[in-house]
């Protein structure tokens, strides 16, 4: 595996810096290809694998997930791993990671299917419109018997 893809996560999280930045807005703020930067936080109360994800301008943008970080931490340290935004997708983000050296290719984007229209909901019978000086004949037959 020379590259793989992988979710932003903590991207609604505020950052620990002076202006408490928002992670998700530097997130759209990134473009397809923007290098962004992966640091080893081993020093990090909950996980001490935790791979930090950094956008060019140096806000962090979030987390690699705790189920890939371990892997990603090893690679980097056997080598050189260099990593590129990738895309906002639905409430999510995700980066491209490519180990021992070039640059991440880019997956070729999903065009956007139009989305099928929810099925009709079925129209209940048109009734007519009630008439208060109409005849409505009793459909039963008289109601006094005759």
């Amino acid at each position: 595996m020379d590259e793989l893809t992988t979710s932003i996560v903590g991207i609604d999280f505020p950052n620990e810096d002076k202006s408490k930045s928002n992670r998700r807005m530097e997130c759209m703020l990134c473009a397809p290809g923007d290098a962004v930067e992966l640091r080893l936080e081993p020093t990090n109360p909950y996980d001490e694998n935790a791979v930090a994800i950094f956008s060019e301008r140096g806000t962090q943008l979030g987390y690699v997930s705790a189920e890939r970080a371990p892997l990603i931490g090893k690679r980097m340290k056997e080598g050189e791993a260099i990593a590129v935004f990738q895309a906002m997708h639905g409430s999510g983000a995700y980066i491209r990671i490519r180990f021992g050296g070039g640059v991440p290719t880019l997956p070729d984007p999903v065009p956007d299917v139009p989305k099928r229209p929810p099925p009709r909901q079925a129209r209940p019978a048109q009734r007519p419109v009630y008439d208060p000086h109409a005849f409505y004949p009793d459909e039963e037959g008289p109601e006094w018997g005759a």
